[in-house]
């Protein structure tokens, strides 16, 4: 039963929408109340598997290929989240009074260490399904109290006080249900949301330039100045792709936020850049690209070479106009590390993109909005969202 609760806790907890986000609260309650260590790797590896379900769907489909490596990836994916919470956990034991409370105190601080871990790297390079994303839904604007909130909560329901927690949890959840609101689209900005699949940053024809000049202004018409492409869009960053957007956009008081990749010697980065008709450059690089399919760190290690670069903590804020924006780019919207960095330079704005035409017949560009919004919620601030399906 317990097993089957984690699965039902992780597939309607990411199931990409927002206010079921909280449903992730019951995962260390059921890891908690296992009787053996064997129970709780079961329990951890029912609930990491229902909310990565989309992956092997989303890996045959970027393959062209059968759902036989989307599976064996998925396995993969799976074993830092449940060797962690496997070697964390702690047998419940029915002791005197006098020593439970120092029993729980133990067993919660257990958790804590196995959220922290799957929080930061290198566990949380795949720390997919983090619970603390729900903090955005239980507390919407109460900031770092409302992480702190969540922590000590999800600490409780490790304990024999869950029934309590639970109840208390969940009435900060259905208030928040009651009075939600999406989170705000900053003044003069705008996501572009496109339906290009997979030809998006694969097609870098002339043509498709000027597909996308012709939709960034139309987009600002209505007075809007800074226009936000999804990931990939400009395809590789180049001196004669940068001349053609700034021409395109001479006469125009436009920014154009979009996504495209630099090749470099021993590989690329995949960038968010920024181009206007007086300059141009890249604005942001991505901190955690997809482990296998972008990032392949063993390429470089045996001196090969060609997969995307990784820069773990570098830029979580970058200056745009007056302000500075949190950027993340498709996979960072689904840790936990990138976000909080981010949050810990008080952006005013929050920058999401994706190119998720992998992704049809899963919830994982659901899932990712979901997120973000939660996170967006969070530390009320606006959010501007650019996908490509």
């Amino acid at each position: 039963m317990l097993v089957v609760a984690s699965v039902a806790c992780g597939a309607i907890g990411w199931s990409g929408h927002v206010l079921l986000l909280p449903v992730a609260i019951l995962f260390p309650a059921l890891w908690a109340m296992a009787p053996s260590r064997a129970t709780a790797a079961l329990v951890a590896t029912g609930y990491f598997l229902a909310a990565s379900r989309g992956l092997p769907q989303g890996v045959a489909n970027f393959y062209a290929a059968d759902l036989s490596p989307g599976l064996l990836l998925w396995l993969i994916a799976s074993a830092s989240f449940v060797v962690v919470h496997t070697v964390l956990w702690t047998k419940p034991r029915d002791e005197a009074a006098s020593g439970r409370q120092a029993a729980d105190a133990a067993r919660a601080a257990r958790y804590l260490l196995a959220l922290a871990l799957m929080g930061l790297p290198p566990f949380g390079i795949t720390g997919w399904a983090h619970p603390l994303t729900a903090a955005g839904v239980l507390f919407p604007a109460w900031g770092w109290w409302g992480l702190a909130a969540t922590v000590a909560g999800l600490a409780m329901m490790t304990s024999r006080g869950r029934l309590a927690a639970a109840l208390v949890l969940g009435g900060f959840w259905a208030w928040s249900a009651a009075t939600w609101t999406g989170p705000n689209l900053p003044q003069r900005w705008q996501g572009v949301d496109l339906e290009l699949g997979e030809t998006l940053g694969r097609d870098t024809s002339f043509a498709r330039h000027r597909v996308l000049m012709d939709t960034v202004l139309r987009s600002a018409e209505g007075g809007d100045r800074f226009i936000v492409l999804p990931e990939s869009a400009l395809g590789f960053w180049t001196p004669t792709v940068e001349r053609l957007w700034r021409e395109a956009l001479r006469g125009h008081d436009i920014t154009v936020i979009a996504g495209a990749a630099v090749i470099e010697h021993q590989g690329y980065d995949n960038v968010i850049v920024a181009v206007s008709a007086d300059g141009a450059g890249v604005l942001y690089r991505e901190r955690m690209p997809v482990p296998g399919s972008m990032w392949q760190p063993w390429r470089e290690w045996t001196g090969q070479g060609g997969g995307a670069r990784a820069d773990f903590f570098g830029n979580p804020v970058v200056e745009v106009g007056l302000g500075r924006i949190a950027p993340l780019i498709c996979y960072e919207q689904l840790l936990l590390w990138p976000v909080l960095q981010s949050m810990l330079d008080s952006p005013a704005v929050m920058v999401a993109t994706g190119n998720g035409w992998w992704t049809e017949g899963t919830a994982i560009v659901a899932t990712q909005k979901a997120s973000v919004t939660a996170w967006a919620k969070l530390f009320e601030i606006p959010v501007v969202m650019a996908f490509n399906t």
